[in-house]
């Protein structure tokens, strides 16, 4: 068989550039190397983890609304109980995101896809058989996978990776989680909130040091008034599996226990098995492609997008990645990219989000800045809703008034900080504190916020 393109991943990145193909009448393959499309984004990174994270989330937001502590009706439910729901989004998504391919006649090829040559692939489908197909271009899209380090021992029932904690069959009253980046704080908030035992080992000075440091201290301090100890400035000297134990050496001497360990320090590309060699293209120590502005890697006709280019790895990033990547395949050339303040959203209990710059980012830059804040528990929607922890936090110049950072702790802040990202990103003079104040919001709601803010802000702008 011969195609316009054939895109290798069903990820975010591989099903961006799949549809902006499809829609423009090219004849479209995509190879997926596992028996249900959707790449690890479905089914063991975003989707499940967040899933998990909701669940909990209601879980502790149940036991501590007063209507219910009170009556005796506490409630607990294990980590096997809470992956049922999560199984259930995840077929959710794999039949929503598999009728995009039939409405848009791609062709889906489930085996293992590896080069011959820059125009032909070898599919290696599950039943050992042998498939052969030519393409004009191809996108690799292949995503990423958690990195395994020598001398730790993944085959041990209790030694987890961020893939195989979803697999998890015991009930752990302990966990180590070895790794403090965002996988492995969300997954701390998990188990804490299942009043699992947590030791977070942090190889860095504070959590997540790319946040604003307001916000990376309001999550350390909620993590450990929580009960998680956490543990800066340590590196593994050994991780060692015994029986039902997990014992972890540490090089300043520390040595702990815990049922279970979960390893969430780093990714690496999945390439091994796409034999770049016999296209000449060599991926870098962590299994990542060199691309240019349009997604072309040095091989004219390969294009790769996601993880596999590493950062800033985000599936919803990758996603416009793979649109901007078939502009350029049909057009030869795109003049689109990327925004240049991309949102993140980390789903640890509580949530955080943010957007454009830091305060420290501001002050090395000598740039005058002021800060405007709203604290949740003044606001009548978290009072009713019960989730009175959190803040959001604007900064912006102190003489243009223009907007230059959001920053957002507390339930529903990946959802909050859209507001003010999309006023962020007007121009002509639309991007502007002064916005939040002169529009009405409706009352009461959690965007309220933003005028709560911006009226804090500009109050210090008084002289």
């Amino acid at each position: 068989m011969h195609f316009d393109a054939v895109v290798i991943g069903t990820g975010p990145g591989g099903e961006g550039a799949a549809m902006q193909l499809a829609k423009s009448h090219k004849r479209v393959a995509v190879v997926e190397k596992h028996s249900a499309i959707g790449g690890g984004c479905t089914h063991w990174g975003t989707i499940p983890s967040k899933a998990l994270r909701h669940s909990v989330s209601r879980l502790i937001e149940y036991n501590s609304n007063p209507l219910f502590s009170g009556s005796g009706w506490q409630s607990g439910l294990t980590f096997s109980q809470i992956l049922h729901y999560t199984e259930d989004v995840i077929r959710k998504q794999v039949k929503l995101r598999r009728s995009f391919y039939d409405r848009n006649s791609v062709t889906v090829i489930h085996g293992t896809a590896s080069f011959v040559d820059n125009h032909r692939l070898k599919i290696t489908k599950h039943d050992g058989s042998l498939e052969y197909i030519t393409t004009d271009q191809v996108v690799i899209a292949t995503g990423s996978r958690p990195y395994h380090p020598p001398g730790v021992d993944f085959s041990h029932p209790r030694i987890y990776d961020s893939d195989t904690v979803l697999s998890l069959a015991h009930e752990p009253k302990s966990i180590i989680i070895y790794g403090a980046g965002v996988v492995g704080s969300e997954y701390a908030s998990i188990f804490r909130g299942l009043n699992v035992k947590v030791d977070l080992i942090n190889q860095r000075e504070r959590l997540l040091s790319f946040l604003d440091a307001e916000i990376s201290d309001a999550l350390s301090y909620h993590l450990r008034n929580n009960g998680v100890v956490i543990r800066h400035n340590e590196e593994f000297e050994s991780i060692e599996g015994h029986n039902k134990k997990v014992v972890l050496k540490t090089r300043s001497g520390k040595q702990m226990s815990a049922d279970c360990m979960l390893y969430a320090n780093g990714r690496s590309g999945n390439v091994e098995q796409l034999n770049l060699a016999a296209v000449g293209l060599e991926p870098n120590h962590r299994g990542q492609l060199e691309v240019d502005h349009n997604y072309r890697t040095s091989v004219d006709n390969i294009y790769a997008v996601g993880d596999i280019i590493g950062y800033p790895s985000l599936a919803s990033a990758a996603y416009d990645q793979g649109r901007i990547c078939a502009t350029a395949m049909l057009s030869g050339d795109c003049d689109k990219a990327l925004i240049s303040d991309i949102p993140t959203g980390i789903y640890t209990i509580p949530e955080i989000s943010s957007v454009g710059k830091t305060e420290e980012e501001l002050t090395e830059q000598k740039i005058p800045y002021e800060v405007g804040r709203a604290q949740f528990k003044h606001l009548a929607r978290a009072q009713i809703a019960g989730t009175e922890v959190g803040c959001l936090k604007l900064l912006f110049h102190r003489e243009t008034r223009e907007l230059l950072g959001l920053h957002c702790f507390g339930e529903r802040a990946a959802e909050i900080i859209h507001i003010g990202q999309a006023i962020m990103e007007q121009k002509n003079g639309g991007n502007t504190v002064d916005y939040f104040v002169n529009t009405t919001f409706n009352y009461p709601t959690m965007a309220e916020a933003y005028r709560v803010a911006a009226l804090n802000g500009i109050n210090r702008l008084v002289k």
